[in-house]
């Protein structure tokens, strides 16, 4: 009887990929978690007493739908100084996610198509599915390598973004510049928006190209969920042509209202702090990743966030991860979450050393002695 409730576009979720591993998981009692997209350092200490002075100072009404000069005055003139657009505007959102729930509502109608690289971030294609768009799908394997001519042959009269994630999740590869100025060059070619989801920018091992840099009609998407591991605050920003970005505002004051406000005051604190350090560490648990897993799997190098994506060594993604949690409490994730495929799988490193190294145990045991 109930199902005549549920609107149609909720067939466009599907939960049913993580939720399986996590209910698997929920049966362990010691797992290997390698599963989680999220820092394993807490928020840097200078930021946690922004907050608290916030709150302690009564900053805790609602914030300005655009966000608070505070924050947003010191992003503008970081974003001024780094692209000199002409017309390039910032506003704060309620977490990247929020941004990204924004782009859509505010570009898409329905029918219209978006070009998605495949591996994909989870949310993207329901996103788009849930404005009635429609996902075109660019094959990245096996090396995960953005291929302009691809790209290209995707796009039709009925092609309004191109939704662009560097470095990836789920992969960790981060597009080099000749590739990132191609997609920006053919998206301003063609009049196709550019989204550039930046959230793990800062998580880089080597140099990182914005497409914004080569076209300043992007849209890009960012925030401090990752660098400063404030992933449960809920602090995102966007930036963009002023056209873009005030219909963002008008559908944010209609739906998330505005970013909390106390963290808003503590993300203006968090973009004095120096997080080296901490991207250092992450290079460190790649490479101790990498080299537990030498000569037993097959994975492209990582250049960024702090996720591998290896390729199944038997069986498909499904039945290798349902085996590694059942059998050996690993907690990893099917790569059919994140692609058409289901030949890889997901591994967070953003663990301790200790985890890493049982983790990658348990993956050699697995890929040398089979099914």
């Amino acid at each position: 009887m109930s199902h005549q409730w549920i609107a149609e576009r909720m067939a466009h979720f599907d939960s049913s990929g993580i939720r399986r591993v996590f209910d698997l998981a929920s049966q362990l009692k010691q797992p290997i978690n390698l599963s989680i997209g999220q820092p394993d350092f807490d928020v840097p200490p200078q930021v946690r007493e922004a907050a608290i002075e916030a709150i302690r100072e009564g900053k805790n009404g609602y914030a300005l739908t655009q966000g608070m000069p505070v924050l947003r005055d010191k992003l503008q003139r970081r974003i001024d100084a780094r692209y000199a657009h002409a017309d390039r505007r910032v506003f704060v959102t309620s977490g990247t996610s929020g941004a990204l729930v924004l782009a859509v509502m505010a570009l898409l109608d329905p029918g219209d198509e978006v070009i998605v690289f495949d591996p994909f971030f989870v949310m993207y294609p329901p996103l788009v599915g849930l404005m009635g768009g429609r996902c075109v799908l660019v094959d990245t394997y096996p090396d995960f390598r953005i291929d302009i001519d691809r790209v290209r042959h995707a796009i039709t009269p009925r092609t309004k973004m191109i939704l662009f994630n560097s470095p990836a999740n789920p992969t960790g590869v981060v597009a080099n510049e000749a590739e990132t100025r191609a997609l920006a060059e053919l998206a301003a070619e063609r009049d196709v928006v550019l989204v550039s989801d930046e959230i793990y920018r800062d998580f880089c091992h080597g140099p990182f190209t914005s497409p914004a840099e080569f076209n300043e009609a992007t849209l890009v998407i960012d925030g401090f969920s990752k660098t400063y591991a404030m992933t449960g605050w809920r602090l995102g920003y966007a930036h963009g042509p002023n056209e873009i970005i005030e219909e963002m505002i008008k559908l944010q004051q209609y739906t998330f209202v505005c970013a909390p406000q106390p963290a808003q005051w503590a993300g203006a604190v968090a973009l004095d702090v120096d997080m080296q350090q901490h991207v250092a560490d992450y290079r460190r648990k790649r490479d101790l990743l990498l080299t537990g897993l030498d000569g037993v799997l097959e994975v492209e190098m990582p250049g960024g966030a702090f996720y591998a994506f290896p390729k199944t060594p038997w069986g498909t993604a499904t039945e290798f991860v349902a085996r590694a949690i059942e059998k050996h409490q690993l907690l990893i994730i099917p790569g059919n979450v994140f692609s058409s495929r289901d030949t890889h799988f997901r591994i967070s490193y953003a663990a301790d050393d200790e985890t890493i190294r049982k983790g990658s145990a348990v993956l050699r045991k697995m890929a040398t002695e089979g099914a």
